[in-house]
């Protein structure tokens, strides 16, 4: 039966982002429970939930609310025993030193509650050149040293678990065009992840540049981490990607994404070889996970990218 609630229910994006994963009776049950869960969360914390987010994530819902005194806030809900702790951590220790802030908390429910940007305009809404300053000042406010007793994966552990997963994908009977590129990412990879040669820093993990939204606080402030420690090029790796359906469609797309990447070392005082090989490595990671997951033309237009690095 349809109720006033059902305006809060998932997004149709987060809805197929969790269906393509095996059949996971804990994640059906929660998005049917979202209208539910927000109502409970809108009580007990005073808010006046507007709407839901469209198109969302992949992992979260996102709701625009009002709290008691009108000021604007969004109410973050993700799966319980998911990644809303860590994100919590880190957006705390940032204390909104280049990204937003959190208002209440109750991680073991996988709810935030964070100050209220502009969703619908973030650093892609800028001219390739002006989105690319924005993003990396962001960024290079978000590179702290990390507490003593952090919680987070180092980029060693995290990037290993990807790397047994790509080899495993790599032998697949459809994979058999891509393993060059992927033999190169593995071995890089494995380079890399032995010394870093720095001291670790805190990452944001998923930077891009959707990823930076329009305040009235800061100008630019960055949203969904997922929180690695670790080098700085590993961070700038998926910068380095970014936009590019339109890199790749550009005459001299190979020059021009070495360049990019080049830019960007430059930019950030980052080594430009450790750089080159960290973006090499996500785009083969995050290509064939495309792949495997049917997204063929976005997986093969992110090989593409690794083979020209």
């Amino acid at each position: 039966m349809s109720n006033a609630d059902d305006r809060f229910a998932a997004p149709e994006r987060l809805v197929r982002a969790l269906g393509s994963e095996p059949v996971d009776e804990a994640a059906r049950q929660w998005l049917a429970s979202l209208p539910e869960r927000v109502r409970d969360f809108a009580e007990r914390w005073e808010l006046t939930p507007e709407r839901v987010h469209q198109p969302g994530g992949r992992s979260s819902v996102v709701v625009l609310a009002h709290r008691a005194d009108g000021t604007g806030a969004v109410l973050k809900l993700e799966k319980p025993g998911g990644a809303a702790a860590l994100e919590q951590a880190a957006l705390a220790h940032w204390n909104g030193l280049g990204a937003v802030r959190v208002l209440r908390a109750e991680p073991e429910a996988g709810a935030l509650l964070l100050e209220r940007l502009r969703p619908g305009v973030s650093l892609r809404s800028l001219a390739e050149q002006k989105a690319v300053l924005e993003a990396t000042a962001t960024l290079q406010r978000l590179w702290v040293r990390p507490a003593e007793d952090h919680p987070f994966t180092t980029v060693a552990d995290h990037t290993a678990r990807l790397a047994g997963a790509l080899r495993k994908q790599s032998e697949e009977a459809w994979a058999s065009e891509a393993r060059a590129v992927v033999d190169e990412a593995l071995e890089l990879r494995d380079a890399l992840a032995a010394d870093s040669g720095e001291a670790p820093s805190l990452l944001h993990g998923n930077y891009q540049q959707g990823k930076v939204l329009a305040g009235d606080r800061a100008p630019w402030l960055a949203v969904g981490p997922g929180p690695l420690v670790g080098e700085r090029a590993y961070d700038l790796a998926w910068l380095a990607l970014d936009r590019v359906d339109t890199l790749m469609a550009s005459p001299g797309a190979a020059a021009i994404a070495r360049r990019r990447v080049a830019k960007l070392a430059d930019a950030l005082d980052v080594d430009s070889n450790r750089l080159r090989g960290w973006a090499l490595f996500r785009a083969a990671e995050a290509g064939m996970r495309e792949l495997s997951g049917g997204a063929r033309a976005r997986g093969e237009l992110l090989l593409e990218f690794a083979g020209m690095l």
